[in-house]
């Protein structure tokens, strides 16, 4: 504690560890393409959600932010495709491009919003 209090930060716990994933025996962290890291980083996101909607019999909120700029359009869609099940609560979901988000939710029709915040100010879009 005495060398967390000079550094100004904790210097151990849960926030330290690191887990080692692997793809064909090869570590993630050091072998896996940037597309495998964010479809490895999104698959545990979505297991902790479905976990935390069975043990708290609650619809949890689920944000991604800024997930699609490494990911094919395939896995784009697988996830998007998945996110939209009714066994899931809200989603909020941030992009930079929207153009590419346009064409992300497109197929979906009216089953979604779009706000922008600029300058912390919200505004609606109209699609």
């Amino acid at each position: 504690r005495e060398r967390d209090m000079i550094l100004g930060h904790t210097t151990v716990g849960i926030h330290r560890d690191d887990l080692d994933m692997l793809i064909n025996e090869y570590p993630i962290k050091k072998d896996g393409s940037q597309g495998q890291k964010k479809t490895f980083f999104v698959s545990l996101k979505l297991a902790q959600y479905h976990f935390l909607s069975r043990k708290s019999n609650t619809m949890p909120l689920l944000v991604l932010d800024d997930i699609f700029d490494k990911l094919d359009e395939t896995r784009v869609k697988e996830i998007i495709q998945l996110v939209s099940e009714p066994d899931f609560g809200q989603i909020f979901i941030s992009d930079t491009n929207r153009q590419s988000l346009d064409r992300i939710l497109h197929p979906f029709d009216d089953n979604y919003h779009l706000y922008s915040v600029t300058d912390g100010i919200i505004e609606k879009i109209e699609k």
